[in-house]
């Protein structure tokens, strides 16, 4: 009796109660909800798509097909697309290739890998590449080639500058050694593109490998990169496979190319067309070698020179400006970019190591003028004197300032050194990567480049370190700072066995401003009523905005010849 007192009561009451709360279940829509591939948690489409498609929840980035990016970056019905249809070719007759490439492109509806075209970003016109991964991974095969080199050349017949969009897992095997041909046609391509003056934008996404990798994505003139986004040559599985050993965390990701030098800048998704508009803007042909420079300053008629000179004729003694050069709260380069520059927008790395902290550089405009910056940094406090490596420049620093300033000569853009370092960096390292080559190769190249090129002490000029950014057509001192073959300490240990003498050292050494002007070393001094700190760099900006208008309208109307001519005769006479 009791086995059957409450037979099956409790199914049928939980069965009544599912049935009642099935009933009541949302009928939720197909591609509603989806899952992100990196936390796997399940989200909004609506608000991944209105995130530039990048999860709200880790951040991660979604991988973005051709037309959408484009809609993305390029003005409303600004695109015109090339070559749209290409005709397909199976250069191996390799066994169901024609099969996996007719299925890619129903899948996709694009005709192949890469889709290019022109189009307008906040109104700078500029050919664009996109590569699609949803065919065939976008690997490079020889349509792919072809329409990049097509889309090049006519860029360069036009006069437009190449934003090409990398997504690829290489070469692609069933073209065999017709694809790895397409790695040399890219290229060839660019260097007529780059010959003519003309601007190319690498932006890597999540994946660039392989042939991609080792061809038209790491040769932009500017490279830029996704947060996270893997890139390297050989895949990961396969160096692992290789090496017998697990990879660490964030390798090949965008910000271990970042670190290591081979990439200008991470941007954000959101910020991308922002940043590739800025670019453009920067190298628009028309705004780079105008004959004069606007300013509101008037020009003192003695240009100032001299009438600084006397006013601050024996203010301190020599020892007294080397320590006001060290002083902590002095300036550094990148406090007088700021104030004298707009638009300013950093690039990093050598192409070949790394991206040295001790030096910062890119691209600014000055009244409306696209220039080149480059600055030797001292850090404002331990952690960033770490960073910075005290303002001591590696080998890599050299490079990267140098590989600046032959992308400046590239666009015609004038050059701007700020000087700050108590020497090059002496270690191991550094002689192991060749500091010596570096610097020399600085001095052999800023010699004859051809566009204006204005240097200025604004701290410690410590010899070779300092000399490797000061082959200037003017080389320019602020008042408290100092420019010798070596520092007071180094000279009095040497030549007086005594580094306590450094005083003594600091005045024979002719090491100011004032020494220098009157060896005729140095063309200006930039006065410092009170020492430079951060409350005098209005009025210091504003004495350096004057001084370099009359500089540019003097140099800008030089030709090549005569720009490198004059520099060279400069320190010929020295």
């Amino acid at each position: 009796m009791l086995k059957t007192m409450f037979k099956k009561t409790y199914t049928l009451i939980d069965s009544k109660y599912k049935a009642s709360e099935k009933a009541e279940e949302p009928n939720i829509p197909a591609g509603l909800w989806r899952k992100c591939n990196k936390c796997c948690q399940p989200i909004y489409a609506e608000d991944v798509k209105n995130n530039h498609f990048i999860c709200p929840k880790c951040k991660g980035y979604f991988r973005v097909h051709a037309y959408r990016r484009i809609e993305m970056t390029a003005d409303e019905g600004t695109f015109e697309e090339w070559d749209k249809e290409m005709e397909f070719a199976n250069p191996l007759d390799f066994p169901g290739y024609d099969k996996k490439v007719a299925a890619a492109r129903e899948k996709t509806g694009l005709s192949e890998a890469i889709v290019t075209g022109s189009c307008e970003i906040n109104g700078q016109k500029t050919v664009i590449g996109v590569c699609d991964a949803r065919f065939i991974m976008s690997s490079m095969g020889r349509v792919v080639g072809e329409k990049i080199a097509r889309a090049v050349e006519r860029a360069t017949e036009e006069k437009l500058p190449v934003i090409i969009f990398a997504c690829s897992g290489g070469a692609r095997m069933q073209e065999g050694i017709v694809s790895l041909m397409q790695m040399a046609k890219t290229s060839a391509a660019l260097k007529r593109h780059h010959d003519a003056g003309q601007l190319f934008v690498s932006v890597l996404t999540d994946p660039t490998t392989g042939g991609v990798t080792a061809s038209f994505a790491m040769l932009g003139d500017i490279i830029l990169a996704e947060p996270g986004a893997l890139i390297g040559f050989a895949g990961p599985r396969v160096i692992e496979q290789t090496i017998g050993q697990k990879l660490p965390e964030g390798f090949q990701r965008a910000e271990f190319l970042l670190e290591h030098g081979f990439i200008d800048k991470i941007v954000p998704r959101e910020e991308m067309k922002e940043t590739l508009s800025s670019i453009l803007r920067l190298h628009n042909p028309q705004a780079v070698m105008g004959s004069h420079v606007d300013s509101e300053v008037k020009t003192e008629p003695e240009g100032g020179k001299k009438k600084i000179l006397r006013l601050k004729k024996g203010k301190r003694n020599a020892w007294d400006t080397v320590l006001l050069s060290r002083s902590g709260n002095r300036p550094v380069a990148s406090d007088y970019i700021r104030a004298v520059f707009d638009d300013f927008m950093e690039f990093a790395g050598d192409r070949y190591f790394k991206d040295d902290g001790a030096i910062v550089g890119g691209i600014a405009s000055f009244h409306g003028m696209p220039v080149t910056v480059i600055g030797q940094e001292k850090g404002k406090n331990t952690k960033d004197n770490i960073k910075r490596n005290f303002g001591m420049p590696s080998p890599d620093g050299y490079r990267k300032a140098l590989r600046l300033m032959k992308q400046a000569e590239c666009f015609g853009r004038p050059i701007v050194c700020f000087v700050d370092t108590p020497g090059a960096f002496c270690g191991l390292e550094a002689e192991e990567r060749g500091q010596g080559e570096a610097i020399a190769r600085n001095l052999f190249e800023m010699a004859d480049l051809t566009v204006p090129v204005l240097s200025i002490v604004i701290g410690e000029g410590g010899s070779g370190g300092a000399l490797a950014m000061a082959v200037g057509n003017e080389v320019w001192m602020m008042e408290n700072s100092i420019y010798s073959i070596l520092s007071p300490e180094g000279f009095a240990s040497i030549l007086y066995k005594d580094s306590k003498k450094a005083n003594d050292a600091a005045r024979v050494m002719k090491i100011t401003a004032r020494d220098l002007m009157e060896l005729g070393l140095i063309e200006r001094i930039i006065s410092e009523e009170e020492p430079a700190c951060e409350e005098t760099i209005p009025a210091i900006a504003e004495e350096m905005d004057q001084a370099m208008t009359e500089f540019f309208n003097t140099y800008l109307d030089m030709t090549k010849e005569e720009l490198a001519n004059q520099r060279y005769e400069r320190f010929r006479r020295m």
